[in-house]
């Protein structure tokens, strides 16, 4: 089954509309680095069809740009780089910093780490309250009339936010969290993108490992691990969360022949220019990519999987815990 692919403006091919996540790779709240696991892991996705993969600087404070670029040594040309600007770091604790020169600096701390001479989607990684985001786009603007950068994105903002970056530069991709436990963008970030054109990249689509299929009741998590600050993980959420999956799994192998994890991916390629952002730090998982692309979900499925949600969650929560401060 040939992959899936979506126009992105300025990037000058198609990417995949399945794109592996490298957060995990830096090891950062991901329980460490495993270099060789995750050189693998690239090698495997380009392997399977993928041809876009996202990173960012503060993914183990370098180290997943320095594995991707590694990684990519000899293939640069068939891949999009998507990487992120606008958080800064100190004692490794995250904070949002999204000055110009910041972004100087980052820019070439990023080119230098990837091993590349321009990346293809350049991305601020959260609003920064503290500058004006026309200040932040203005720079980002000049670094994409340099070369340096081919097409602009933001992550984590609002449609207010984006107005505010599109009077001054191109917009051409959002990305938000997105999965079928955690849908906020839907009343307002993804038809306002479907309206403008934008590309939806949709990060954390097996909502970081609860659709997989493999937790159980039993799966523990340690406490450099993002999950343990996450309320899903926890009584008594975690049992609704557990029960909804399984559920879901049941669907996925009556109605299609296909795991639950194909069915999550599946849904949100079937909610408008969407791409999903596939996370993964081994290569067994990315196994099973081939069973999410080459088909679509009914209205009646769609509807079934509302049901099912409703039927297990009581106590849903979004994804805003994750949110850094600012600076």
């Amino acid at each position: 089954m040939s992959m899936e692919t979506l126009a992105i403006e300025g990037i000058p091919f198609p990417v995949s509309r399945i794109a592996l996540g490298t957060w995990a790779i830096g090891g950062w709240m991901w329980g460490g680095p495993d270099d060789r696991k995750a050189i693998a892991t690239i090698h495997e996705a380009l392997d399977l069809g993928i041809t876009l993969i996202d990173t960012a600087p503060v993914y183990g404070f370098g180290h997943s740009e320095e594995v991707v670029g590694q990684a990519l040594a000899g293939r640069r040309d068939k891949v999009a780089i998507a990487t992120k600007v606008g958080l800064d770091w100190k004692d490794g604790k995250p904070f949002r910093n999204a000055t110009p020169a910041r972004i100087r600096t980052e820019i070439e701390d990023s080119l230098r780490r990837l091993r590349t001479d321009r990346i293809d989607l350049y991305q601020v990684h959260w609003p920064d309250p503290s500058v004006p985001i026309d200040e932040t786009a203005r720079e980002l603007e000049r670094l994409h009339r340099e070369g340096k950068v081919l097409a602009l994105g933001v992550s984590n903002f609002s449609v207010a936010q984006m107005e505010q970056f599109r009077a001054v530069a191109p917009l051409a991709a959002v990305q938000p969290p997105y999965n079928v436990f955690e849908r906020e963008i839907e009343s307002d970030i993804l038809p306002w993108s479907v309206r403008h054109g934008l590309a939806v990249l949709a990060y954390g689509p097996l909502c970081r490992g609860l659709l997989s299929g493999r937790m159980t009741a039993d799966t523990v998590f340690g406490v450099d691990d993002l999950r343990s600050a996450d309320p899903k993980f926890h009584a008594p959420r975690f049992a609704q969360y557990l029960a909804a999956v399984t559920a879901l799994q049941d669907f996925a192998r009556q109605r299609f022949n296909r795991s639950v994890l194909a069915l999550a991916i599946r849904w949100v390629l079937d909610q408008g220019p969407t791409i999903a952002l596939w996370g993964a730090r081994k290569p067994e998982q990315i196994a099973g990519i081939d069973q999410a692309i080459g088909w679509t979900l009914s209205a009646d499925d769609k509807a079934e999987i509302d049901r099912i949600l409703a039927r297990h969650i009581t106590d849903p929560v979004g994804p805003e815990f994750m949110a850094p401060p600012g600076g």
